[in-house]
């Protein structure tokens, strides 16, 4: 009894110092906003976000930043939308604790780029001014952004234009290390990307056809010509067939809607297949998304207990990486999808856009 007692006690105690800790983080929650509300001494456009929500996105005039000895200047031509940007400008609840419990402590948006080099750091020698470079950095929407020389910055291919240079890092990156890493994608499989028309499906597509598979792609209706117009070699149209009610079996299924059981999925798989869960059915929250990701978690902890894996993964940013993708789009095997460009100063509204959840392809803004 006296035992029962003692962790009674104890869990009441760290129940109510975490409650305590969690109504001190979220009324002390804070950002720079009010410290940079005076005027800018060398102004520049910039999106903030200062409050949670897509209302709260601004276009405001901030300071323009100037390069560290390691950094590059870059005048930003483009920038792009990703679902996690719409996630953590709404302050999704389990992401509070690391983005800021009652205000967002980062007030910038957006992470794709692509621009030209207006200025470099002392330390500086793969970059030169008017070099047209793209990459990710965060804070991406706005007239100029500073970025690490030796991370997340590359040479643009001549081939693409900035628009779609703009909107290659993070869903380029994401199709390239869920296939290549967690697929371990080899010529000759059949590989099954379901979501193909998305901003991270047109990438999967083109990246699996260039590492030599045969691909099949899963979409709605209205984007099965442009799914094998970017290289698929089947299209399933997911409103009139079910891709796993099928005899086919696939090597690979990168699965960026998570719509179909562990089962389900199993059984069109091989025996050693895998089964890369890279998402969980477009931007944006809606009502069956966290019921998939719960699903995806639990499909990939079954799988520990089975030959067919299924793996969850989080893309990482690397200057190889983007390098990799530099070089699949300026041999041609890669060309960015860009869905609808929006002004800078329609910044909400192509947010607003990417979360309805049927973009084919990337949204890009624009800087005027």
């Amino acid at each position: 009894m006296k035992i029962k007692r003692v962790l009674k006690w104890s869990l009441g105690t760290i129940l109510l110092v975490l409650f305590g800790w969690l109504f001190v983080a979220y009324w002390m929650s804070t950002n720079d906003c009010n410290r940079n509300a005076a005027t800018p001494n060398n102004p520049m456009k910039a999106i903030v976000n200062c409050e949670y929500g897509v209302e709260s996105l601004q276009l405001r005039d901030i300071e323009k930043p100037t390069p560290a000895d390691n950094e590059v200047l870059v005048r930003v031509r483009a920038a792009s939308i990703n679902p996690a940007d719409g996630h953590l400008i709404r302050g999704v609840w389990l992401m509070r604790p690391t983005s800021g419990m009652r205000k967002p402590k980062n007030t910038r948006f957006g992470t794709d780029f692509a621009g030209v080099v207006e200025a470099i750091g002392k330390n500086v020698t793969d970059f030169k001014p008017g070099d047209e470079v793209f990459g990710a950095k965060n804070g991406a929407v706005a007239e100029y952004i500073c970025v690490k020389a030796d991370r997340g910055i590359v040479a643009k291919p001549a081939n693409v234009t900035f628009e779609q240079a703009g909107s290659v890092a993070i869903a380029g990156l994401t199709a390239l290390q869920g296939l290549r890493d967690k697929g371990h994608i080899q010529a000759g499989q059949k590989v099954l990307v379901n979501g193909a028309s998305g901003g991270v499906g047109t990438f999967a597509v083109q990246i699996a056809k260039a590492f030599g598979t045969e691909v099949t792609g899963v979409c709605s209706t209205r984007n099965v010509d442009l799914v094998k117009s970017i290289g698929a070699d089947r299209v399933i149209d997911y409103t009139k067939e079910d891709f796993t009610k099928t005899d086919q079996r696939y090597d690979i299924i990168y699965d960026l809607v998570g719509n179909h059981s562990f089962s389900e999925r199993r059984q069109i798989l091989p025996p050693n297949g895998i089964c890369v869960l890279a998402g969980m059915g477009g931007a944006g929250i809606h009502p069956e998304s966290w019921g998939r990701l719960a699903a995806n978690l639990v499909s990939a902890f079954r799988s520990k207990l089975t030959s067919q894996k299924f793996v969850m993964y989080i893309a990482k940013l690397t200057k190889d990486d983007l390098n990799v993708l530099r070089d699949l789009m300026q041999s041609g095997k890669v060309a960015p999808v860009i869905d609808r460009t929006y002004k800078v100063s329609e910044t909400q509204a192509a947010v607003r856009y990417l979360e309805e959840g049927h973009a084919h392809g990337k949204v890009v803004i624009v800087m005027q």
